[in-house]
């Protein structure tokens, strides 16, 4: 086994998730709505996950680890990652969400490299607990990695799952928490106050626990890379719902909408601000 390469390069890591948020910008020109705060405040973390987490065996894509999006509104992050791995194809993308294609506004089990249907907030982490179980029963198991939106913790099955992770010794197991601060239209911290302190929560159930911020990539690395294995983890990870484009951020319409052909162009050039020499 192997990961995808022998060491995680920040600047690399930086470059693909620019290049996956101008790329969901133009799946968003494609359709009339799609979760782009959501796959944005994510990027930083599901790309870490697949160039620098998981191990792969023999061909690049054959995956030992598995990847769940929990948070299944999420899933263009996801996509782009796949398609710019050649799991996914450039027709999948062109016919996200249309009649015909078989990619959806939330992740279908059966589809090149989806290992679950999610979009249900609170059955991801439930089934990445079976998962790490079976694994476990493997000489060499697998992880399981899984991201999960701060709303969703907010579900009984979420905290039904975390309180049987710990219970069944299950260490192969590595919860992401996009901790956004934000649920649909609503500020978490406003509308359910008590859901902080939530590492205080996980560690009270026996998780190996760390807050950290989201959109650090070699950060991410580094801490996961560290833990001690022998408990299941959940790093929480403060983002900000539609990182990278400023009139996006922190506004709670991007939760499901496109931008518009002048809203893209504006976009697309504080991309280009923010990353000065790279042409795209």
């Amino acid at each position: 086994m192997r990961p995808l390469a022998d060491t995680y390069d920040p600047k690399a890591a930086a470059l693909r998730c620019l290049n996956f948020r101008k790329r969901i910008l133009e799946i968003s020109q494609q359709v009339g709505a799609l979760h782009i705060g959501s796959a944005f405040s994510c990027a930083e973390i599901v790309e870490c996950i697949y160039y620098g987490l998981m191990r792969y065996s023999g061909e690049v894509n054959t995956l030992v680890d598995t990847f769940i999006m929990s948070k299944g509104h999420g899933c263009m992050i996801q996509y782009v990652i796949l398609e710019a791995m050649g799991i996914l194809t450039k027709t999948d993308m062109e016919e996200y969400c249309t009649p015909h294609g078989r990619l959806g506004c939330h992740p279908d089990y059966g589809n090149p490299g989806i290992e679950a249907s999610t979009g249900s907030l609170g059955h991801g982490l439930p089934m990445a607990v079976g998962m790490a179980i079976a694994e476990k029963r493997k000489k060499d198991p697998g992880v399981i990695y899984a991201v999960l939106s701060d709303g969703e913790i907010q579900e009984g099955s979420t905290w039904e799952a975390i309180m049987m992770a710990s219970s069944l010794e299950i260490n192969n197991l590595v919860v992401f928490i996009d901790n956004n601060d934000f649920q649909s239209l609503g500020r978490t911290s406003e509308t359910h106050p008590s859901f902080y302190p939530v590492d205080q929560k996980l560690s009270a159930f026996g998780w190996e626990t760390v807050e950290m911020p989201g959109h650090d990539s070699l950060n991410i690395y580094r801490t996961i890379d560290a833990r001690s294995g022998k408990k299941p983890m959940a790093a929480i990870c403060k983002t900000t719902k539609g990182k990278g484009i400023s009139f996006m951020e922190n506004v709670p319409i991007w939760h499901y909408r496109s931008p518009n052909t002048k809203e893209y162009e504006i976009a697309l050039d504080e991309l280009r601000a923010a990353h000065p020499g790279v042409d795209f």
